[in-house]
């Protein structure tokens, strides 16, 4: 798991990256992510041949989001490398980033 943060110094904008490996996933086929950025509704990733998941997002800075990965439309994940973790509507962690 990895998150990558670009400052785009024409905007308030960062262009974030965000990477599920294989580690996290395991044998899933479709990566997803959900977010306060998407209305958590569940945004299809990139996978590649070596079995990790990625997507780089647009997202305002001077603010923090809370995300979640969907592996296989069922299985919610957190990133291990996230900037911090609150607790969620269901029970579960969230992890944030924080722009």
């Amino acid at each position: 798991m990895s998150i990558t943060k670009k400052l785009l110094k024409a905007k308030p904008v960062c262009k974030v990256t965000f990477k599920a490996d294989k580690e996290l996933v395991g044998s899933a086929e479709v990566v997803a992510i959900a977010g306060d950025f998407n209305d958590w509704t569940p945004e299809p990733m990139k996978g590649s041949k070596a079995g990790d998941f990625s997507v780089t997002l647009d997202l305002e800075t001077g603010r923090e989001y809370q995300f979640r990965y969907v592996a296989d439309g069922a299985t919610w994940m957190n990133d291990t490398e996230a900037d911090k973790f609150v607790a969620g509507t269901f029970g579960d962690e969230n992890s944030v980033v924080v722009l």
